[in-house]
């Protein structure tokens, strides 16, 4: 059988990145692989955010070169990259009194021109987006009317209305509950696994991107320490290097997947009794 080679519709390659005098990412390389989950960790202030942002064209290097489907997307016009890259920043917030509807159809903006106004195939993807992310019931009503979940799917339903392969998320599930978490993880993994989507998403919670990652990238000081399959390099050692974090890393006997749990520091008894005032004789 012919050897199979993976694509990569995005890279980035020597990336530095910066605001002003203050330096991020240091000389980068990255790489992302058709179909998969990628979840960027690492503690705060380590680059996640800004790597993502460079390469959805948020920001511009300083240095190196971010290619989309092998071009370069800094040079690219601006509808362009929309039509085959989408991303869902950190915290968006809608408009106030926009419905799920009128939010969700702004997806369909990199497929309008002036000689190409709304059609019977916008109102199509507008409505199976909201399926996917099962927001339809919804479709009528503000988005700040929501819950927190609820809006976050909203969101993510505006981004599949682009109809884009390639979907970039920063943080999708902060200041959500944990059972809303596990929901929109699994709606954002369905999207690879089942539909051919490749999604980067950047993760604070380290359990959550252990047990949905295809490639787990984890990122200290600006620079990829380690970037492979969670089995590969989730492990004590790296949680200490990256985090600073003293824990031990366990496998789930139903699911197999990896867990960190925190060492708990235990008080010595002895050094605590010793340090109490002692009974005064009657």
């Amino acid at each position: 059988m012919p050897q199979q080679f993976e694509r990569h519709p995005l890279q980035g390659r020597a990336l530095t990145v910066g605001y002003r005098e203050h330096t991020i990412l240091k000389q980068v390389d990255f790489q992302v692989a058709e179909g998969e989950v990628t979840i960027l960790v690492g503690p705060n202030g380590c680059g996640k955010s800004t790597l993502l942002k460079t390469l959805a064209r948020v920001l511009t290097p300083q240095q190196g070169t971010v290619l989309l489907d092998g071009k370069d997307i800094h040079r690219s016009k601006t509808r362009d990259v929309a039509r085959k890259l989408g991303l869902l920043p950190q915290g968006p917030i809608a408009p106030e009194g926009l419905t799920v509807r009128e939010l969700v159809a702004q997806g369909r903006y990199p497929h309008q021109s002036l000689l190409r106004q709304w059609s019977t195939q916008d109102e199509e993807a507008v409505g199976d987006a909201m399926a996917i992310a099962q927001v339809a019931e919804f479709a009528d009503r503000p988005v700040d009317a929501l819950s927190g979940g609820q809006r976050q799917r909203c969101w993510i339903a505006m981004v599949l209305a682009q109809q884009t392969d390639l979907i970039l998320l920063d943080e999708p599930t902060t200041f959500l509950d944990l059972k809303v978490q596990v929901d929109l993880m699994n709606l954002l993994v369905d999207l690879a696994h089942r539909q051919g989507r490749t999604l980067v998403v950047v993760l604070h919670e380290l359990n959550l991107a252990t047990a949905y990652a295809d490639r787990l990238v984890m990122m200290r000081e600006g620079s990829i320490v380690h970037s492979g399959t969670p089995d590969d390099v989730f492990t004590s050692a790296a949680l200490a290097e990256v985090f600073g974090l003293s824990a031990s890393v366990i496998r789930d006997p139903q699911s197999q997947r990896l867990l960190c749990v925190p060492r708990v520091a235990q008080p010595e008894r002895a050094r605590v009794v010793s340090a109490l005032p002692k009974a005064v004789s009657a």
